[in-house]
């Protein structure tokens, strides 16, 4: 087990390292920058090999009638965009949703960003992406679209940061999680101010959105103007605003599974920062409680107002020689190192004097810490677990191999499909379930941060989960259809294959190809590459079985069509040697397939002449 530390020094040690880099300055003045030209959309500028796009918090208002309204990513006709993100969420989980009018700002100005980000990429080795309020949103979007055309031209080598100031929040629950699994998490670093409403004014329910306007209409104006137009607001519309906010926050904050309860829910790390210090954290429900917890520190409602103009301030504060000054006053060190990491941490908060909070603060810091406490200690474990799981992939192949050299010349998927009850089939079959339950598990862990962030690259577990993939998705298939479930729920590829093999897919495309990979096999594969055939087949038998009923020529010819596309597809494997020799064994489906083929379209010329 991993030394007992302070449950807080993720967060503290963080934030000590974010402060103590320029980054945080050095974004902050291209936010200023890209303001004092907010009808330009956004600006662009190359320090050294870094390069930099900052994002107006203006922008295009005449868009932003309808804030507060999602939209449907895959709806959209550039949904292609963001398609990694999409490839993420599994059936029966909400569609990826944005705010409209944030996505529309993107789009409206995607053309001309798309043309010079690919520009300034050609001299830069990274890019940093940033913007203040409105302007972080539209950082944000810009940010997944260049992760994902990244994404596309397999291992770039190019960095991506996006780092917003006070920005309010983008997209839904399914938004979040895609970032996640994707791994993209690490890309984003949200700066939120201790009091700063507009961040969290999206987390009210939509019957209070016209309220929200209010008060976004107002920042707009007095951004463009002065500080001074805030006054306009009248007292009695910013303290029912901040009430509402400030509620439903209260009620978020109480529901574990919050996500349900909210339509927008934050991706990324949050910088949380006060004039006493800052933390850093990345777990969606810690981060709502500590804005919770942190607005009810607000004194008035005109400071978590004003609040959102103060960045600069805290960015200059915020710096590692000032959080090396700060003590614990008073009261000596704490007994323990986890009380010093909480006292710390509510130090940074502002919050060490509100002795009504601090256990609500110490527990959200705990949760973060637990998230993403050991995870090279988790692949460790996850490395010993796949050494004793490896008896049961081992009797796999031993059952293989006797499958293939049976008297009976099924071979092994025919022979699981039509498996008696003996001891042997019934541990091949409880061992088949093992294994599954252990890659579903690794994937578990990915997907909740458990493990690094290159993880689904290494070469042991994309190998391994590829060669898990290929002994076992047969199987897996036989029992489907071997169970009828073709019947009731369609046939295997469509409506039956689990999602981690598609997950694997993935790993597997994405893998660095060697030359070696590429030469043309003399032999028989061990095991067959393509490892839906057999789901193929099944529904190629379908299309067989069909043709001899159906009397309608135009239902025929698609019949006939998708007859011949799978065998020439078959074919083309056969030749190539990417199938075991189950496959091409005497009594096994694809032989026997074949077989009827051949006596249909002999049946077929016979009657036609």
């Amino acid at each position: 087990m991993e030394p007992e530390a302070s449950s807080f020094e993720t967060s503290e040690i963080l934030a000590t390292f974010v402060s103590s880099t320029a980054v945080l300055e050095a974004t902050w003045r291209f936010c200023n920058r890209a303001n004092a030209t907010p009808n330009q959309g956004f600006v662009m500028e190359q320090v050294g090999k870094i390069g930099y796009v900052g994002f107006p918090s203006m922008g295009n208002m005449d868009s932003y009638s309808q804030s507060g309204v999602l939209t449907c990513v895959e709806d959209s006709e550039n949904n292609q965009m963001f398609s990694p993100l999409q490839r993420q969420i599994n059936e029966g989980e909400k569609p990826i949703m944005v705010e409209a009018a944030f996505l529309h700002l993107f789009l409206s100005i995607y053309p001309t960003f798309r043309t010079q980000i690919v520009a300034l990429m050609e001299r830069s080795k990274s890019i940093v992406i940033t913007g203040h309020s409105i302007g972080g949103t539209t950082a944000s979007l810009s940010t997944l679209w260049l992760l994902s055309y990244l994404h596309s031209l397999i291992h770039s080598p190019f960095s991506v940061l996006c780092i917003t100031f006070g920005s309010p929040m983008l997209g839904n629950d399914s938004l979040s999680k895609a970032i996640l699994r994707q791994r993209w998490d690490g890309n984003f670093c949200h700066v939120v101010s201790k009091l700063d409403i507009f961040p969290r004014l999206f987390f009210v329910p939509p019957f209070h959105i016209s309220h929200c306007l209010q008060l976004l209409q107002t920042l707009w104006h007095f951004f463009e103007t002065s500080p001074e137009l805030a006054a306009q607001l009248h007292n009695e519309e910013k303290v029912t605003m901040f009430q509402y906010v400030l509620g439903c926050l209260e009620k978020l904050a109480q529901c574990e599974g919050g996500s349900n309860h909210s339509l927008f829910w934050p991706f990324g790390s949050f910088f949380f920062c006060s004039e006493e210090g800052a933390i850093c954290m990345d777990n969606a429900v810690s981060v709502i409680k500590i804005m919770h917890l942190m607005l009810m520190a607000s004194a008035s409602p005109d400071s978590s107002i004003q609040d959102h103009l103060k960045y600069g301030d805290y960015v200059a504060r915020v710096s590692s020689q000032f959080l090396k000054q700060r003590s614990f006053m008073g009261g000596g060190l704490p007994e323990s190192c986890y009380e010093a990491g909480g006292a710390l941490a509510l130090q940074s908060l502002g919050m060490a004097s509100q002795e009504s909070v601090g256990v609500a603060v110490k527990d959200c810091l705990k949760r973060d810490r637990k998230m993403v406490r050991t995870p090279n200690l988790n692949v460790a474990n996850l490395a010993i677990k796949l050494s004793k799981i490896n008896p049961y992939r081992a009797q796999i192949e031993w059952y293989k191999a006797i499958c293939d050299d049976s008297d009976d010349q099924m071979g092994y998927y025919d022979s699981f499909k039509q498996r008696g009850n003996s001891r042997r089939d019934s541990k091949v079959n409880l061992n088949r379930m093992m294994l599954g339950s252990f890659w579903d598990n690794v994937i578990s862990m990915i997907e909740s941060n458990e493990v690094p962030h290159d993880f689904h690259t290494r070469a042991k577990w994309v190998n391994g989960s590829q060669s898990y993939k290929l002994l076992v998705e047969p199987l897996d298939i036989a029992e489907y259809y071997r169970n009828g479930m073709h019947r009731v729920k369609g046939h295997y590829i469509t409506h039956g294959r689990e999602r981690r093999y598609k997950i694997f897919d993935r790993w597997w495309e994405e893998r660095r190809v060697t030359d070696a990979e590429n030469y043309r096999r003399s032999t028989y594969a061990s095991l067959t590459q393509d490892t839906c055939f057999w789901a193929k087949l099944e529904e190629a038998r379908d299309w067989l079985d069909s043709v001899r009923r159906e009397r309608d020529k135009g239902r025929l010819d698609l019949l006939w069509n998708n007859i011949n596309d799978f065998e020439s597809y078959a074919a083309g494997l056969v030749d190539s040697k990417q199938v075991s020799k189950d496959v091409l064994a005497k009594n096994s489906s694809y032989t026997l397939w074949l077989g009827k083929l051949t006596e249909l379209k002999s049946w077929s010329m016979q009657f036609s002449i």
